[in-house]
């Protein structure tokens, strides 16, 4: 089951990103001292909380049997576009279509918001994750190297 994240969600949504994106971030050998601005390391319940207060942002959770094991959420923009962030499924729950039901399910959240495009952000070296985004719709778009990251970050586009 999707739902709306509430305030008292927070805590376990954090949970979710951060352990789903520690699993990158295991796999390419990022840490807290390399990379301490990636998502496994900077998502914090006072960041998520003030997102929820203070942005255009939808916020989504995924429950199993009444377990929190999947998130995202959208950050509406300017010009009919919004920007897809950390959607996550909890390592244990995945190969199990949840992430393919969390993306459909932000597709259509995007088009009720009257989006017709959405921005995707992800770390250019994850090329298996790359390839189900292109499998889902989207196409690549180029990359941007920055100083603060060990990684390459590389940019999705999915036509809504």
């Amino acid at each position: 089951m999707i739902r709306e994240v509430k305030k008292d969600d927070i805590p376990g949504c954090v949970d979710i990103i951060k352990k789903s994106f520690k699993t990158v971030a295991d796999e390419l050998g990022f840490t807290e001292e390399n990379a301490p601005r990636f998502t496994a390391f900077a998502t914090t319940e006072g960041r998520l909380f003030w997102q929820m207060e203070n942005e255009p942002r939808l916020m989504f959770l995924y429950e199993d049997d009444g377990v929190p094991c999947g998130y995202y959420s959208l950050l509406i923009q300017d010009n009919n576009e919004c920007e897809l962030n950390n959607l996550a499924v909890l390592p244990e729950y995945r190969h199990k279509g949840i992430g393919k039901l969390l993306f459909d399910h932000a597709c259509e959240s995007a088009k009720s918001k009257e989006c017709k495009r959405m921005n995707i952000g992800i770390v250019e070296e994850n090329q298996i994750l790359r390839k189900w985004y292109e499998q889902n719709g989207a196409v690549h778009t180029g990359t941007v190297k920055f100083d603060f990251f060990p990684f390459t970050c590389g940019y999705m586009v999915k036509e809504l």
